[in-house]
């Protein structure tokens, strides 16, 4: 039937579709506001008559011919979906008037089930039946009851009663065609003589049904029908169409198509991360395509930005969906879940970045990242920024925060701050529920995919139960409307030659000389991870640092590292090494000029100990000691002493610590130049912590490095969980200071 132009859809799997219920009522429903509104259009027309009347004066009106909905069965329709019985009272209430008829089958007729349509019924036509009772309720009588076995037989009865007996025509025959005599064709005149003896035409039987050669000589005759029935959306619709259809904007793309059967119509699906719906969150259950739209928003933005507009950073904690897009120019970086290192920086970069813009904006006197990016624009020279509208891709934000310990509040952080300076995340999760209220509220663009359990929707919990599995990509909008997204498609992307790539995310290298990260006046550790530059440790504010990790992970190297550092930064009449080192792995690091003392045993180590103690209580002071000398520590003369100990664990043995009466100096350690540095396994080091000497530490809240542990050694320093660490690397913590992953500086044994 659907290949004549007459008919405007075909609807059938109505059962085995209960979506497609809904989505044919919406669709008939639009059909009496679209006529509505050409009546009103028109100038107020009360009817279709008088509509086609103004159509003859003004051919530019739009056609509205008479449409007849024929619905096969609709007491099965009505008994699975009583509610359709409303779509059906309004039609027949309005569509007189607005040139639609209703025109239903069935082969029962349950008038309970009608509820009012019966009387805008005006005719009713009834073949045989079963019973006479099935008659009187068709027709009022038992007449269609007592008709006699062909098909085809039946009575029509009209609005005012009458009943006429018919037989219909049967159209799924074979077609009849008419073949005449051989023979030239003479033309004369036409008398009614000459009909009489004309030879009757003679039919031949033809394996064609008659309803079928009529359809066929029907197709593709005059305009089509207005399509009142879209196809659902089966397939997910291309990227490139896409694009070309919708006018390009500022941080805006199309990454859909929105089912609209009201408005009988296919919408764009649009996101526009340009305002205060920067921040886009896709959830979805497995395996309902949230990696690829991800891919999809990447590849359409990229599409419609070059390289120096828009930059992503991805997180691919799915199935590597993400890995697809990782070619683009506009893409620095895509890290899995067992590139840690990479995740990390990956965060670290935005967050310097985020912080980088808030202090040229301060400089330049700007309160909007727009007029930030014009300054830049037009004075290239005054912002070190070669980046635009920044993205952080994060597909699967459950594992990230299961797995990544401190990088969703990272994230949080920057979700909440990072729209005033150009920097959007883009997070994906099976639940909403995974995200926490702080995050959630930032993310403004919302993209529903199927869910695992449908009460969980936040767009429309009813809708959201009727989605199915296929095709990957299906969700609903905000409103309640199903949609499909496009697929990714990088060819898509047409990027200038001369726009460049976005920066590439560097990590922290396995092996840094320290001879590369020295800088004048100051002790460097190492290279901190949040912006791949020279860390440096102040023994002035911070006097003591306690670093705890497992064997072999490089706690003797940063000692070592310490010791060179000390020695390269200070006249050797100022600073003063006293090592403790049991199994002899500091010897010959600190040069005779800088060491103090060398302690490899408990006896010589209560000597060294016992002198200590004696030059720290002569530099205590008194009550002659005035303001002005406590400020500047100018009391007492003498280096600034440095007590470095290795294997800490064997020194405080069973047998006694003799490091113990430094205790009591620790608390006037800035007064008094004194500095500790002890390095300790992290085996056994929570019960460690009671001893006297880690005990006063620990209260005086000092510097920590946590290197490499097992994570069952639980929280030992700070917030710093333990984790397994390349050797030379470690958490740094500093009272006042960011947390920060540093990779130790390498200086050679001696």
């Amino acid at each position: 039937m659907d290949t004549a132009q007459h008919v405007s859809a075909v609807i059938t799997n109505l059962a085995d579709e209960a979506p497609l219920v809904a989505r044919m009522r919406d669709a008939l429903t639009g059909e009496v506001n679209r006529r509505q509104e050409l009546l009103r259009a028109a100038g107020n027309a009360t009817n279709i008559g008088q509509y086609q009347r103004m159509r003859e004066h003004n051919p530019s009106l739009a056609a509205l011919p008479a449409l007849f909905i024929v619905v096969d069965e609709f007491s099965e329709l009505l008994s699975q979906h009583p509610d359709f019985i409303d779509v059906f009272v309004a039609i027949g209430r309005l569509g007189r008037s607005l040139g639609m008829h209703l025109l239903l089958a069935s082969q029962r007729l349950d008038e309970g089930r009608l509820r009012g349509l019966e009387t805008h019924l005006s005719y009713r036509i009834c073949l045989k039946t079963f019973s006479a009772a099935e008659s009187r309720a068709a027709l009022g009588v038992a007449d269609a009851h007592h008709l006699p076995p062909d098909p085809g037989a039946g009575y029509l009865k009209t609005a005012d009663g009458r009943l006429t007996r018919f037989h219909t025509a049967f159209v799924s025959g074979p077609y009849l065609s008419v073949v005449r005599p051989d023979g030239p064709v003479a033309v004369r005149r036409f008398t009614l003589a000459d009909a009489a003896s004309a030879p009757a035409p003679v039919p031949a039987n033809s394996s064609r049904p008659l309803l079928e050669v009529v359809l066929r000589t029907l197709a593709g005759r005059g305009p089509a029908a207005h399509r009142i029935w879209l196809p659902p959306l089966h397939r997910a619709p291309p990227l490139p169409a896409l694009l070309a259809a919708t006018p390009a904007a500022p941080l805006r793309a199309p990454v859909g198509i929105v089912d609209s059967p009201f408005e009988q119509r296919y919408d764009p699906l649009l996101v526009d991360v340009s305002g205060a719906a920067g921040h886009v969150a896709v959830v979805g259950a497995p395996r309902s395509g949230k990696s690829t739209a991800l891919a999809t928003v990447i590849t359409a933005l990229a599409a419609t930005h070059d390289a120096a507009q828009v930059q992503f950073y991805c997180l691919d904690f799915g199935g590597g969906a993400l890995g697809a897009v990782a070619g683009l120019p506009h893409v620095g970086s895509v890290a899995t879940r067992a590139e840690a290192d990479l995740c990390r920086r990956t965060v670290a970069v935005l967050e310097s970045l985020l912080r980088s813009r808030e202090a040229a904006m301060r400089r330049l006197g700007v309160t909007s990242f727009t007029e930030y990016r014009r300054h830049a624009a037009a004075e290239p020279n005054s912002v070190d920024d070669a980046y635009g509208d920044v993205f952080l891709v994060v597909d699967g934000w459950a594992v990230l925060r299961q797995e990544f310990d401190g990088l969703d509040m990272a994230i949080t952080a920057i979700a909440a701050q990072g729209l005033a300076f150009g920097v959007h995340v883009m997070l994906s999760t099976s639940r909403w529920a995974d995200f926490r209220p702080a995050l959630k509220d930032q993310l403004g663009t919302r993209i529903e995919l199927r869910l695992g359990d449908p009460a969980e929707s936040e767009m429309d919990r009813r809708r959201a139960r009727e989605l199915t599995t296929r095709p990957p990509g299906r969700g609903l909008t905000r409103d309640g409307k199903e949609m499909l997204l496009a697929l990714p498609d990088i060819t898509a992307v047409r990027q200038p030659s001369d726009t460049g790539r976005a920066r590439p995310v560097e990590v922290l290298p396995t092996l840094i000389p320290h001879h590369r990260i020295t800088r004048h006046g100051k002790v460097v550790l190492g290279l901190g991870e949040r912006e791949l530059a020279p860390l440096a440790m102040d023994f002035d504010r911070h006097p003591h640092l306690l670093v705890l990790g497992d064997g072999e992970c490089g706690k003797t190297a940063a000692l070592r590292l310490l010791c060179t550092e000390l020695i390269r930064t200070a006249e050797p009449s100022s600073v003063r090494i006293e090592l403790v080192d049991y199994r002899r792995t500091l010897l010959g690091v600190v040069e005779t000029a800088h060491l103090g003392g060398y302690s490899v045993s408990g006896p010589a180590l209560s000597a060294r100990m016992a002198a200590l103690s004696a030059q720290l209580d002569a530099r205590m002071p008194d009550e002659n000691v005035t303001q002005q000398q406590l400020r500047d520590r100018s009391w007492w003369d003498g280096p600034d002493i440095f007590v470095v100990v290795d294997d800490y664990d064997l020194v405080a043995g069973a047998t006694g610590n003799p490091l113990t009466p430094l205790a009591d100096y620790l608390p006037h350690a800035k007064d008094l130049g004194l500095h500790l540095i002890v390095a300790r396994r992290s085996g056994g080091a929570a019960r460690a912590m009671f001893d006297p000497v880690l005990a006063r530490l620990r209260d005086m809240g000092c510097s920590g490095l946590m290197m490499s542990a097992s994570p069952d050694e639980g929280v030992l320093l700070g917030a710093a969980r333990p984790t397994l660490q390349p050797p030379g690397r470690g958490t740094l913590l500093v009272r006042g200071r960011a947390v920060e992953l540093v990779q130790l500086g390498w200086v050679p044994p001696p």
